[in-house]
């Protein structure tokens, strides 16, 4: 009997799925701090695995996105359109194709796969005994010290003929998911923007006696202390074809009247004036829960990031992204939806274990009814002061998030992110163990991501020390909270940075044992530069309060980044970008005040000290706005 073609290539393929040895994708070595192992997974629970398809052209991203964002490069600032963006990083069709075709060998029927509309996931919604048939492996019903439980397995294999076309699966071995205080209400686990979670601001409390003359900076950062130190006298020329944007995660949200208060005596010109909202995933300016620990950031990163656009005037819009909703929160990749719909995973994609998933109306009670997938053009510059400890995230997680940074690059977006606030430790100042856990009492250096993504750039903080003047030179933050800094332990070291990190590795290598911190010299290091994040006057609740903490630094440089933005759309020329490459070239040698004293300890060690040059604690140094739009006035 004579075969068809499509029979003869069904068979084929039935056959190399036979063939096709499973291999081993993605493992854990331990549990994170604080879960147990409670049970065995019901093998009759339903779970929706999503397989994260492998983009095409990544091996070339880094080269692309240097071609517009070196300033050597003839393409410097020939930024892409994001409809370019999107076709040249879709998954292949071979590879929707080969993870299809193998679920369907599989036993799992096309009615019960969706393939996302970017193509970039396939979720097959399965029993826990199929899938761990599919994965060859076990899944476990973890518990945490908090309440909050979590599905995942230890390990997972693939069939070899399909890991190649897959970074990831979720759930899985992931435990990304950010916990709530012991005690606190129950609240979902991956809200980042918790108050408690990740990197957020510290105070000392509040003063009665506000200073607003520089001879004060040491005790009380304002604004004028900042346009002091940074030479940042500006005044908008293009603000309708500026933009800057400022994220916050729900529940955490900034007050209108702490806002006027602040510009009451600040800056009396834009009293009453509010950031323009775009809400996503639900994100609400919610007034319910108050207090620092809601309205701290929120209030510092909108009372600094509008004040220090906005000289003598009102002109220029800041963006307030306010991500998730009140019942769910959001997580990064939330964001990353709204930004660039082609990484939108809506109908089959977000980790329902890490990331929010919209619509949720039918989960929760008065739950965001939609969902926010490619809504909003990115701003220009976007501020961001949270995060996680990188070892709280799977390689395979960090890289495909990170990987998105770098197409906002390539899209002329400038993206900046605070590196963490207790110096070579993690957040909570968590430490790493050998096997990879994280406890207080851990002896290794935990770093911080996103900061440690090589496409983002990342900020350190500094501070006027005590009986100092603002004329004085600015030391690395020790008061309250140390700069973050150091070595990855996921992402290679970027090329934009290996005369710099050399340089620091000849000159003044710490003497600390190869085991407690990345020393190879091959991986990325941070932060890039740095600026004031100590004493920050804050209006919160009626009352102004200290605040310290490289979130309040983030802000700052992007507020003056925006005015170098604004500079030079004034005359014609396009957004800074990715600014990595162009800083850490020798073109903008002096552009920076070196930062020379001051440590960021942690681990029960003084950490790496602030020296000559580039170095983990405060990176290049801190802006001179001054050099720096000089510079970048005279690039294309």
């Amino acid at each position: 009997m004579l075969c068809s073609p499509v029979f003869l290539a069904l068979l084929s393929l039935a056959v190399s799925v036979q063939a096709s040895p499973y291999v081993l994708h993605e493992k854990r070595s331990h549990l994170p701090a604080g879960w147990t192992t409670s049970r065995r997974h019901d093998a009759a629970e339903h779970l929706p695995l999503r397989f994260g398809l492998r983009q095409s052209n990544v091996d070339q991203l880094d080269a692309l996105l240097m071609d517009v964002a070196d300033p050597e490069s003839p393409n410097y600032g020939a930024h892409w359109a994001p409809e370019k963006v999107a076709a040249t990083f879709a998954p292949s069709k071979a590879s929707v194709d080969a993870v299809r075709a193998w679920l369907l060998a599989e036993g799992v029927p096309a009615a019960k796969m969706k393939i996302a509309p970017g193509k970039g996931w396939i979720q097959a919604n399965v029993t826990v005994a199929h899938a761990e048939r599919l994965l060859r492996t076990t899944y476990n019903v973890y518990t945490h010290a908090g309440g909050e439980q979590h599905v995942g397995c230890e390990k997972y294999d693939l069939p070899e003929h399909v890991a190649s076309h897959v970074d990831l699966v979720t759930p899985s071995i992931h435990f990304d998911a950010v916990l709530r205080k012991r005690g606190g209400a129950a609240v979902p686990a991956k809200k980042i923007g918790l108050p408690g979670v990740g990197i957020s601001p510290k105070t000392t409390g509040a003063f009665s006696t506000l200073f607003t003359e520089l001879q004060h900076c040491d005790t009380q950062i304002t604004p004028v202390c900042l346009r002091a130190l940074y030479g940042l006298v500006y005044q908008p020329l293009a603000s309708s074809k500026n933009s800057f944007g400022i994220v916050e995660y729900t529940p955490q949200a900034y007050v209108q009247s702490d806002l006027d208060m602040f510009n009451k005596n600040f800056s009396t010109a834009i009293v009453g004036k509010s950031p323009n909202l775009v809400s996503i995933d639900g994100g609400v300016v919610q007034n319910v829960q108050t207090g620092f620990d809601y309205n701290g950031e929120s209030n510092l990163d909108l009372q600094y990031a509008m004040n220090l656009v906005n000289f003598a005037g009102y002109k220029q819009n800041v963006t307030l992204y306010q991500v998730g909703d009140i019942p769910q929160g959001a997580s990064f990749n939330n964001l990353l939806d709204a930004l660039d719909g082609s990484f939108c995973t809506f109908e089959g994609g977000d980790d329902p274990l890490n990331d929010g998933i919209y619509p949720d109306s039918d989960s929760y009670p008065n739950g965001f009814n939609g969902t926010s997938c490619g809504i909003t053009k990115p701003a220009n510059v976007i501020s961001t002061s949270y995060g996680y400890n990188e070892a709280d995230l799977s390689p395979f997680y960090t890289a495909r998030q990170c990987a998105e940074y770098a197409k906002l690059g390539l899209m002329g977006v400038t993206v900046v992110y605070s590196s963490g606030d207790n110096g070579v430790a993690g957040n909570s100042d968590l430490c790493l163990n050998a096997d990879g856990s994280q406890t207080e009492d851990g002896a290794i250096f935990n770093p911080s991501f996103p900061s440690t993504c090589p496409y983002v750039t990342a900020i350190g903080a500094t501070q006027v020390s005590p009986g100092q003047n603002v004329t004085d030179p600015e030391s690395a933050c020790e008061q309250v909270i140390y700069s973050g800094g150091g070595f990855s332990n996921y992402f290679a070291l970027p090329a934009y940075q290996k005369a710099a990190v050399a340089g620091y590795l000849k000159d003044h290598k710490p003497s600390y044992a190869a085991g407690i911190w990345n020393s190879t010299g091959g991986s990325r290091a941070y932060p890039d530069i740095s600026a004031n994040g100590a004493n920050y006057v804050v209006a919160v609740n009626g009352k102004f309060a200290r605040v310290f903490g490289t979130s309040a630094s983030a802000p700052v440089v992007g507020a003056i980044l925006t005015m170098v933005n604004d500079a030079r759309l004034a005359v014609g020329k396009k957004p800074i970008g990715f600014i990595n490459p162009s800083i850490y070239s020798a073109f903008f040698a002096g552009a920076f005040n070196d930062i020379t004293q001051g440590g960021n300890q942690g681990c029960g060690t003084p950490g790496f000290a602030a020296v000559p040059g580039w170095d983990p604690v405060t990176g290049l140094g801190t802006p001179s706005f001054p050099k720096l739009l000089a510079r970048w006035l005279l690039l294309p």
